[in-house]
């Protein structure tokens, strides 16, 4: 993301967050896809939720890396908040200087008590990770995939070659299949984790 930013601030906007996403879709993933494979081939399909239950090593290492997700929630919970944060100070006319007395006690109550909400549901609801799945199979790839090249495709249906047209649509057919197959998961999950749910079980 961090790429993405930056090439908003200079100029020429467009040419530069090109050459970020370019740069975010090559080389950014290939950490993902590292701790994927990696962790797959380390413990196969017995795999938990959260990967660093299955790890094992020196107690500060796993600290570490509970203190970086744990930093790495709070930053996204903010990022994907925003829209709500945005929606609540416009309601509530909260504008003008960040610091004041009034934005800054508003915005510390309001959106410190969205979070802890979020965070009681989390703890509540324990397998709420594979609802997570279920409407992320629903709504991210069809929103960010499949939408994506079809509005393209439509949006440039006169200027695309016959290879480029091809390569949108084989994206959109495989990640319609992948949409699919992470539905039928996410549901196979919720339907094995329900059976050992109770309030504030730690599964």
């Amino acid at each position: 993301m961090l790429p993405e930013i930056q090439a908003t601030i200079q100029q020429p906007v467009v040419k530069n967050m090109m050459k970020a996403l370019y740069f975010q879709f090559t080389v950014g993933v290939l950490p993902l896809y590292l701790v994927t494979f990696a962790g797959y081939w380390a413990y196969g399909s017995s795999t938990q939720t959260f990967l660093l239950n299955n790890v094992n090593g020196p107690i500060w290492v796993k600290a570490v890396a509970n203190i970086t997700a744990f930093l790495q929630s709070v930053i996204a919970l903010h990022i994907f908040a925003s829209p709500m944060y945005e929606y609540l100070d416009t309601k509530h006319g909260i504008k003008g200087n960040a610091l004041a007395f009034k934005n800054l006690s508003f915005r510390i109550l309001v959106r410190g008590g969205y979070m802890t909400l979020n965070t009681f549901v989390s703890a509540l609801l324990p397998f709420l990770g594979d609802f997570m799945s279920l409407t992320g199979a629903i709504s991210t790839f069809p929103l960010t995939f499949i939408l994506a090249n079809h509005m393209y495709l439509v949006a440039n249906k006169n200027k695309l070659t016959s290879i480029q047209k091809f390569w949108h649509w084989i994206n959109i057919w495989f990640f319609a299949i992948m949409s699919v197959a992470a539905t039928i998961a996410a549901l196979r999950l919720i339907a094995l984790d329900s059976k050992t749910y109770h309030v504030f079980a730690d599964l």
